[in-house]
């Protein structure tokens, strides 16, 4: 098929769509479905010829049957709009689940590519001024998809991802003189070169939302962008969040905000211009949002009365309670105001210092009750029983001082 463009070839660059995944439990399918809707939008009016999605289509190997629907639904919508499709699976993907009845999708212009076996066999999708060869690389684990490529491979992203890429290189060597070429790849690269030392996960946590699964071997989930020397755009997935690693690597990130870790991060795609010569063009595009997300911090009170909140009162709510104790009822008393709120957390500002007494010299000449009175004061972080709350403790000591005397 000839797509479109008359300049080069348009590509939409997107990932980490995660179709089923849900946002603290609740199920955000609805707002997914209107980000790609606008995404669908902008294949249209931007004549985009090829839309890639770099992997993670589904949040888990085994998807419910809505999220089947879900993606069948996209991807016939992508291609009425007048674009192919080029996805590979992710580390959240069921590979072999993802790649049901692809011969027969490919024909219809969605190519999905899910085994290594795959890699070196590209799919050419021709433009204006000639063919540009598309290769997908799935996420390889280094450990259990060695073997695929060299049982003596060591054991590492960086060996595997070059062992891939050797693959695409040798297609490529036959394919004339500066041939075109987009790899997609589900993997955590960093900008650097082969062999060089790469930083180890804890270097690299801040790039790693809670939204996300650790890829890591050995203490190093990391592969240097040299390992994707020879193709002319390289288009990755699995970071949630939107990067540039040089002109011709790039990360999309997530179209969907799916956890309080991704907050303030921005969401939409990139648009990439390849020319007749493999020079690359690549313009940001953002994606509404459906619900934001924000965390509010301080005393529930304040929280649920201070006006400076009003414009957060239909986000996404993470609330973090400063009280000295753990207010009673808090979520419900939260959610009055802020709908939408799915995650509470207590952090007090003033914590109570237990003192440096032993346990034995604290419960020392002690009565029951004042135990109990003294533990009311411990679990609340050093707010003490109330007047009627000690009346309460005295009458049930009474009551089980009277039961033991019935006896």
């Amino acid at each position: 098929m000839v797509a479109s463009s008359v300049e080069g070839m348009r590509i939409l660059h997107t990932s980490d769509w995660h179709v089923g995944r849900r946002f603290n439990d609740v199920d955000v399918l609805d707002h997914l479905g209107v980000v790609l809707d606008a995404m669908v939008d902008a294949v249209r009016t931007e004549q985009i010829d090829v839309v890639v999605v770099a992997g993670d289509i589904f949040d888990r190997a085994s998807p419910p049957p809505e999220a089947f629907n879900f993606l069948d639904q996209v991807l016939v919508k992508i291609r009425k709009a007048g674009a192919q499709v080029v996805l590979i699976s992710g580390n959240h993907d069921g590979a072999s689940r993802l790649s049901f009845m692809s011969a027969a999708a490919a024909s219809f212009g969605i190519h999905v590519r899910t085994r290594a076996d795959q890699i070196g066999d590209a799919i050419v999708i021709d433009d204006a001024h000639g063919p540009v060869h598309f290769y997908g690389i799935p996420y390889l684990d280094p450990t259990l998809d060695r073997a695929q490529f060299d049982a003596e491979l060591p054991r590492s992203h960086e060996a595997i991802l070059d062992a891939a890429m050797d693959r695409v290189r040798a297609d490529l060597a036959g394919r004339g003189a500066r041939p075109r070429s987009v790899v997609l790849s589900h993997c955590f690269a960093v900008k650097g070169k082969r062999d060089g030392a790469l930083p180890r996960s804890a270097e690299t946590a801040a790039q790693v939302t809670d939204s996300m699964r650790s890829i890591a071997v050995g203490g190093v989930e990391v592969a240097p962008t040299d390992v994707f020397e020879g193709a002319s755009y390289v288009a990755l997935g699995h970071l949630h969040t939107k990067q540039a690693l040089d002109d011709r690597i790039r990360y999309s990130g997530a179209p969907l905000a799916y956890s309080f870790g991704d907050e303030r991060v921005a969401r939409g795609f990139w648009v990439v211009d390849l020319g007749a010569e493999g020079d690359v063009h690549a313009e940001w595009r953002t994606l509404p949002i459906p619900r934001k997300v924000s965390t509010i911090t301080g005393e529930l009170d304040a929280l649920i009365s201070d006006p400076a909140y009003d414009g957060v009162e239909d986000d996404w709510i993470s609330a973090i309670l400063t009280d000295q104790a753990r207010p009673t009822d808090a979520m419900r008393k939260l959610r009055n105001r802020f709908a939408h709120c799915v995650h509470l957390e207590h952090r007090p500002l003033v914590i109570a210092d237990g003192g440096e007494l032993s346990y034995q010299d604290r419960v020392r000449g002690k009565s029951d009750e004042d135990l109990a009175v003294e533990f009311v004061a411990h679990v609340r972080n050093g707010v003490a029983a109330s007047l009627a709350e000690r009346a309460l403790i005295a009458e049930a000591f009474e009551d089980l001082r009277a039961a033991e005397v019935a006896e």
